[in-house]
């Protein structure tokens, strides 16, 4: 009797139970090169329902059973992928998604199940697509010019690859490639004499970059580490790219038995037609050229079970760059000064500066699997730069007094008083060799899918010679003044021991922690120095949208060469670690709008230093005092939304502000009255350090013709507020003065023609092009780099600006084959 009534119920009950059921999909999203993608979206179609990717890369999702399933994953800059969740992947339970870059072709996507990823990336770095640094407008097209419209990143002179981060200086940031540091030229004191910066964009295959609070596998600096991974060439591939400032020409390809990689990349800079825009005339003669060479190998025929990954492979890096700088001045006129009072200074030169430099480094990264979850890296590497600097420059100056337009005078600009000032004389015959070599082994090992413990042994050798002689002096009034005088010879060889351990636990698909400690010791000053860390990063269920993170730590920045020489060429070899304490918070906001992903970014920060090494920026140059007698801060705050606001091309809009100030132990000022006699004396206090630049605004906007994104439009600039300055050696004006705004902004307008590849040849046939017109300094903006300080006949100290680069038009190609 209780038969029927049973199965009434269970077939009522039956779509219930089949639809009702659910089973959890994990999977792991990718980009074309392999790399994990870290808060990718992914979503069940038609439902809000969804998640985000960790550090790793990977997700977990509840799925319906019983009914059609489609997964959809966005990120941005990549093409949005939609998934069918078929039998076979249930039954797996894992899949693999690769994403496409919106700037690439579409090609084939493959989903497949797919095991653990053993690698690790921090959580408070930011992912750039290397792409974007080759179309960018800029003067180089150099790399690190992306770097310049991120939040917190100051970089106020476009004919330099020097930037400052967070109130650091140009000293204070790790650059890495391929586990390898990067070191910048020793003499270079302007921005016309430098050449190349190290990274070659053609050969990148993966950037990260972090303004503060990074892991304890990056070394010992006071504010950014910017880590960049070169290719592993999977076919043969090669880029011709030219223009008005220079070419570069890379190759890739691999061998038959796929075992052996080859990447080969060279650059040629030719800056004559910015150096003629500027205001010395003369004859510049720069000559600025590099080659790099990356090959990597798998020394076992063997593959991993699962993961197949070659169990060992090397990887060997070779770089040699080899720059002339060489000008004759001939005459420089300068107009500076006030609305009521004009000031227009002449100069003629006679005389030269040449400068040169020629820096070779290498290195070797083994990698071996004992088992897929253990593994260890050495890393040798090996630096040689040779560098002289001559200079026998004599300035003849005046100033001329100019009236501006107004109703005593009839014609603007009319000079009515000149003002003979007298002669400069400077002379320098420096040269300096610095060797670096270092030998590093990390160990890996990774007992779950939830944790990862890595640690690493460093040695390093320094030797560094420097013979400096130089002196300037003034002829005026028929006084002539002994301005600076140096001729020593310097020797500094050491030895560094470092050695870091940290552990990264996956707590649930939800939080991620990261901590441990660094320890460095330095045989010079004799200093240990131990560095805890610690990154935490957290999605609340309730709000999968927000990802909030937070990071604390201590970071020491050893002395180098440069922070133990002073002024006056003395080595001061008892000087100690600059300090700083790291706080970092803040918050990612992933949300959907026009159908497309966006991301705003947030961070504040605070940085407490103490020990710290005071200097004075002249142009690219940096003289510290060579002393630990100050201790500083810098707290800020750093906004930056990006996605595609046109659709399918990548954005972005950011914005940082920030205060660094500087209290030296022992300053003065000194208070001069109608009598000018010192009648009192009082600490500074706290003053702005020479990167305190309170606002900056950098933005890079793409825009393409509606139906047609071969034709393209490509905006960027950079708005900050003026950096401080002073007459040098002046420590009652130190920092009182304010250089004007620096503003600039690149348009470029291309046109991409591509080109269908033969079906019977080798596949070696063209492409791509890309042709661009560029607009550099649209606005024309007068931006100050430095200035030079002189004196007329009446002892009267003018500032006199030094300028960048006016307004050009560039003309470039990129030939993709």
């Amino acid at each position: 009797m209780l038969v029927k009534p049973v199965l009434w119920l269970f077939c009522l009950l039956f779509p219930v139970l089949v639809f009702g059921q659910t089973t959890t999909l994990t999977g792991l999203v990718v980009d074309e090169i392999g790399t994990p993608l870290q808060y990718a979206n992914v979503t069940i179609k038609g439902n809000t329902r969804g998640t985000q990717t960790n550090a790793q890369g990977k997700f977990t999702l509840t799925i319906p059973t019983g009914q059609e399933v489609f997964i959809q994953v966005k990120f941005i800059g990549f093409r949005e992928q939609v998934v069918q969740i078929n039998k076979t992947i249930l039954l797996a339970k894992e899949i693999k998604v690769m994403l496409v870059s919106n700037s690439q072709n579409l090609s084939t996507i493959t989903i497949s199940g797919v095991n653990s990823y053993t690698g690790t990336s921090s959580n408070n770095t930011m992912r750039l697509n290397p792409r974007i640094s080759k179309e960018m407008p800029s003067v180089f097209n150099d790399f690190n010019k992306v770097l310049a419209t991120l939040p917190g990143v100051v970089s106020n002179n476009e004919l330099s690859s020097t930037y400052s981060v967070r109130g650091g200086n140009y000293d204070e940031n790790l650059v890495y490639v391929n586990g390898m540091e990067i070191y910048r030229p020793f003499l270079v004191s302007n921005a016309q004499q430098e050449g190349l910066s190290f990274v070659n964009p053609d050969l990148v295959q993966n950037i990260q970059f972090s303004t503060g609070g990074w892991q304890p596998l990056y070394g010992d600096k006071l504010s950014s580490v910017l880590s960049i991974e070169y290719k592993k060439p999977r076919k043969f591939a090669g880029s011709v790219t030219g223009g008005l400032m220079g070419g570069a020409l890379h190759l890739e390809t691999i061998s038959k038995n796929k075992r052996t990689t080859y990447l080969l990349g060279v650059r040629y800079k030719n800056p004559q037609l910015v150096f003629n825009s500027l205001e010395t005339n003369g004859n510049y003669q720069p000559n600025f050229l590099d080659a790099q060479a990356y090959i990597t190998h798998n020394l076992s025929k063997k593959l991993l079970p699962q993961t197949n990954q070659p169990k060992t492979t090397i990887g060997i890096l070779a770089s040699v760059a080899r720059n002339r700088y060489e000008v004759i001045p001939s005459y420089r006129e300068t107009s500076f000064g006030t609305t009521d009072r004009i000031v227009r200074l002449g100069i003629q030169f006679n005389g030269y500066e040449r400068m040169e430099y020629e820096t070779y480094q290498g290195g070797v990264h083994l990698k071996h699997f004992f088992k897929k979850s253990v593994s260890t890296e050495i890393i040798g590497s090996a630096l040689l730069t040779r560098e002289r600097e001559l200079r026998d420059i004599a300035a003849t100056y005046a100033f001329y007094e100019v009236a501006p337009l107004d109703n005593r005078v009839k014609v603007k600009n009319d000079v009515v008083r000149n003002v003979e000032a007298g002669t400069n004389f400077e002379h320098a015959r420096n040269t300096l060799t610095a060797k670096i070599f270092t030998l590093e082994n990390r160990y890996t090992w990774q007992p779950s899918n939830q944790s990862n413990l890595q640690a690493g042994f460093k040695f390093s050798r320094e030797i560094v010679g420097d013979a400096v002689k130089e002196y300037s002096l003034t002829d005026s009034a028929d006084f002539i003044t002994l301005n600076r005088h140096v001729a020593s010879q310097l020797n500094l060889h050491s030895f560094r021991y470092q050695a870091f351990g940290q552990h990264t636990w996956q707590i649930d698909s939800l939080r991620s922690l990261t901590y441990g400690i660094r320890t460095n010791y330095w045989t010079v000053n004799q200093e240990w120095l131990i560095s805890p860390r610690v990154q935490y990063t957290a999605i609340l269920p309730r709000k999968p949208d927000w990802i909030f993170k937070a990071a604390a730590g201590y970071y020491y920045q050893p002395p180098f060469y440069r922070e133990l020489r002073n002024a006056a060429a003395e080595l001061n070899t008892n000087l100690k670690a600059q300090k700083s304490l790291h706080l970092v918070l803040g918050a990612d906001y992933h949300f959907i709008q026009w159908s497309r992903p966006f991301k705003l970014s947030t961070e504040i920060y605070f940085k407490n230093l103490s020990n710290v090494v005071p200097y004075e920026v002249d142009n690219v140059r940096l003289r510290y005092f060579a002393q630990n007698n100050a201790k500083a801060y810098a707290a800020g705050l750093d906004l930056r939304v990006n996605g595609e606001f046109i659709n399918g091309a990548e954005s972005w809009f950011s914005i940082g502000i920030m205060s660094t100030k500087e209290n030296i132990a022992g300053d003065s000022t000194i208070y001069d009255l109608e009598t000018f006699k010192k009648i009192n004396k009082q600490p500074l206090g706290y003053l702005r350090r020479p990167t305190d630049q309170r606002v900056t605004f950098g933005f890079y906007f793409q825009d393409h013709i509606p139906n047609n994104p071969s034709l393209k439009l490509y905006l960027n600039g950079v708005v900050g507020t003026g950096l401080p300055f002073s007459p040098p050696g002046n420590e009652s004006l130190r920092n009182q003065f304010n250089m004007p705004f620096y503003r600039r902004v690149d348009v470029g307008f291309s046109k991409l023609l591509t080109f269908r590849a033969s079906e019977s040849g080798s596949g070696k046939s063209l492409e791509s092009l890309w042709l661009s017109l560029e607009v550099l300094n649209l606005i024309a903006a007068n931006n100050v780099v430095s200035y030079s300080y002189l004196k007329d006949i009446y002892n009267v100290t003018y500032a006199v600006p030094n300028y960048l680069s006016s307004r050009l038009v560039n003309l470039r190609f990129i030939a993709r084959f």
